[in-house]
């Protein structure tokens, strides 16, 4: 599977705030002076061996310990792909949502002696806990929203659901994102892309382990709300991918949106990306 590209032509301003601290003393009784954070970014900060282990962090100027966190993940298929195909959102994101801190991140391939799983869920857990590490002295919470495209989402969605044992995660995105690994569309297909994928998860893959790395069979009542993107001629993700997962989570009372974008495949542009990205920011401001 490709890495999603999306192609939009954007504008965007960035107003990097730069402040001084003051030594100035304060007197008993008086207020003391809020000084602000400056804006902060750091590339590649690496939190395993492999190369592949690194992210990207962006925090805000005048940030606080209530200053949300925005995690990107790339698709690739589980196998390819790295995090500067996320930097639309990255963009949209320091554009649209300033006060949002950002961290788009890479994990380790697989390939033929890795499987996906657990490494890349593993990887996010890593990420996380790297996060909580520095969020004291950088300055932001640890509430966390996932934004995700294709096996970026399933990921997303993935440790989400299962993963995300301190319930940190307020609000997850899927952006043509696989859910469900035992659905028929996925099994009886003949389509060599699916085999290749699925042969990923290990030759003959027993219907518990493919559970086991299915968001659709890990959402719970506990699950955070979650807003779903698909397009109706995706020769990668079959449309019962989304539909299912939606009414899954319809089920358990999970706070959702699903847009199915009948006339397009695995990824778009125009018109359909602009009202994605209207929505998702609508989404973002609501729940994160």
């Amino acid at each position: 599977m490709k890495a999603i590209k999306f192609i939009f032509i954007l504008s965007i301003g960035l107003t990097l705030i730069s402040c001084n601290s003051s030594d100035d003393t304060i007197a008993v009784g008086e207020t003391p002076e809020i000084v602000p954070v400056d804006y902060y970014e750091a590339l590649d900060l690496s939190y395993g061996q492999d190369s592949k282990q690194t992210f990207d962090i962006y925090l805000p100027a005048n940030r606080t310990t209530d200053t949300k966190v925005i995690i990107l993940v790339h698709g690739g298929g589980w196998s390819s792909g790295d995090k500067n195909d996320m930097d639309l959102f990255k963009n949209l994101i320091r554009q649209d949502l300033p006060d949002m801190a950002v961290v788009n991140i890479n994990y380790r391939l697989a390939d033929e002696n890795n499987s996906p799983f657990p490494m890349q869920i593993n990887d996010i857990t890593s990420i996380i806990n790297n996060l909580k590490s520095m969020d004291d002295e950088l300055i932001f919470s640890e509430d966390y929203a996932f934004i995700g495209v294709s096996a970026g989402a399933h990921l997303s969605m993935l440790w989400s659901y299962g993963f995300d044992s301190s319930n940190n995660v307020n609000m997850v995105c899927s952006i043509v994102g696989p859910t469900n690994f035992t659905d028929p569309a996925y099994l009886n297909s003949e389509n060599p892309a699916l085999q290749e994928l699925i042969a990923l998860y290990g030759v003959n893959p027993t219907t518990a382990f493919l559970e086991e790395v299915s968001p659709f069979h890990r959402a719970t009542i506990n699950s955070p709300p979650t807003i779903l993107f698909y397009g109706g001629q995706d020769p990668l993700i079959p449309t019962t991918q989304g539909v299912a997962m939606k009414t899954k989570l319809d089920d358990l009372n999970i706070v959702n949106e699903f847009t199915l974008y009948p006339d397009q495949g695995h990824g778009w542009i125009g018109l359909e990306l602009i009202d994605t990205w209207t929505k998702l920011k609508a989404f973002t401001q609501l729940h994160l």
